[in-house]
């Protein structure tokens, strides 16, 4: 078995699900007792946080970089980054280490091409919804074509994101709102919808809406174990 080793703590929340995930993963590849062999560098995302909305960009990737240097040296065969964000520097993350980094847009990809859907709708935090990093990589490494929200729509999930969900909460009216959201991407022709941030699975779920939802989550956890149990 590899060596997974997970950049997280962006939230912790969500960090913990991927934890959660593989192990279940594993237990269920493996039987028994058996459960992953995974180190995990966690963040104080109040400081992520604060640089990612300051526009500081190069300190966060100088983040990243030592701490999955700090993975290499601890013994990890390969990189997960538990966010859709922080992806934004995965190629100067990459660049850094001699691991490889299994990269949250391509497992995702690979579903939804397998599922047989082109066009889809990506929800996430403004970041990654509006900048290229993310949606870029979908269109020209998978041939994907994807929709956005409205401005005023990713303001609102983003603003759920960073008040409620990193925080652990909850909240009806949000789900509400995310429902809304998802049903108007459908309507402008998505086929399924991309919860392109870690915490959106907190949140929604497949009853919330009227095409199939992938949840990089799941779908990244779960390549993750693919991975690490390969021969």
């Amino acid at each position: 078995m590899k060596v997974i080793g997970l950049l997280g703590g962006m939230s912790w929340e969500s960090s913990a699900e991927y934890y959660r995930i593989i192990n279940q993963a594993v237990r269920e590849r493996l039987g028994g007792l058996h459960s992953a062999e995974c180190l995990m560098w966690s963040f104080d995302f109040a400081r992520i946080e604060a640089l990612q909305h300051a526009g500081k960009w190069d300190e966060a990737t100088a983040e990243l970089v030592a701490a999955a240097r700090r993975l290499e040296r601890a013994g990890a065969d390969f990189l997960v980054i538990c966010t859709n964000t922080m992806h934004r520097m995965a190629d100067e993350v990459q660049a850094a280490v001699s691991l490889p980094l299994l990269h949250i847009a391509d497992p995702t990809a690979e579903r939804i091409r397998t599922a047989g859907f082109r066009k889809v709708g990506l929800l996430g935090t403004a970041f990654t919804m509006e900048q290229d990093f993310y949606k870029g990589r979908l269109v020209a490494q998978h041939g994907l074509e994807v929709l956005i929200p409205d401005e005023a729509q990713r303001a609102e999930i983003h603003r759920v994101i960073y008040e409620e969900l990193v925080q652990g909460k909850v909240v009806d009216s949000s789900r509400a709102a995310y429902r809304a959201v998802i049903a108007s991407l459908v309507a402008r022709g998505a086929e399924a919808v991309i919860l392109g941030c870690t915490e959106i699975m907190l949140l929604v779920r497949a009853q919330d809406s009227a095409v199939p939802l992938f949840d990089t989550t799941a779908i990244h956890a779960e390549a993750a174990v693919e991975r690490a149990l390969e021969d």
